[in-house]
């Protein structure tokens, strides 16, 4: 195995335990939730994946894993504004 394939592995790898992350909290919490963890994984994991895409020079994959990382940072984003937000008013 060379390390690009490993690379690939592990980037899917990780990918995928996002929707174990979500399953485990919601589970806890008896509703379906997203923890703020399921998105850090998902760019995480979607970063790799897009640098193994790259390797591999496949224009879908790339779109696919480019696209998606706007909307996890996105979504980061507007966690990180509503904590500074509920921050300010309990201060």
């Amino acid at each position: 195995m060379d390390f690009w394939l490993i690379l690939g592995l592990f980037a899917q790898t990780v990918f995928s335990i996002r929707f174990v992350i979500q399953w485990i909290a919601s589970e806890r919490a008896g509703e379906s939730v997203v923890p703020e963890l399921f998105w850090l994984i998902s760019l995480t994991g979607s970063l790799l994946l897009l640098l193994y895409a790259i390797h591999k020079r496949d224009p879908v994959f790339i779109l696919g894993q480019a696209s998606g990382i706007f909307i996890y940072l996105r979504n980061m984003h507007l966690i990180m504004r509503k904590k500074k937000c509920v921050q300010a008013v309990t201060n």
